[in-house]
């Protein structure tokens, strides 16, 4: 992980396929938000867009899956193998609040 100058003090570098693959599937998740804002404005049936909206969800939790799966993978792995246990109580933290 590298310095950031705003926000946050950690990156994460990620190969350029790994990227793609991240930005794709949030930009699937997009377009199916978009559609549920089309359904609100077309006055849709209620349990067909609670439908489309579980289909949101379950795309925004495959999402955090692949992502955390990723970050053990990555970052955690290297930073305990750096010394820096500390990285065990921010993952379980993390977990956490997906867990929510």
């Amino acid at each position: 992980m590298e310095e950031k100058k705003c926000c946050r003090a950690k990156t994460t570098s990620r190969s350029e396929e790994q990227k793609k693959k991240l930005l794709n599937r949030l930009k699937r998740i997009e377009g199916q938000v978009r559609g549920l804002q089309t359904m609100i404005e077309n006055d849709a049936y209620c349990n067909d867009i609670l439908i489309q909206s579980s289909a949101v969800s379950a795309a925004m939790n495959g999402f955090n899956r692949e992502l955390l799966a990723a970050h053990i993978h990555s970052c955690v792995v290297r930073d305990i193998r750096d010394g820096k246990d500390e990285v065990v109580d921010e993952l379980i933290a993390t977990i956490q609040k997906l867990m929510k």
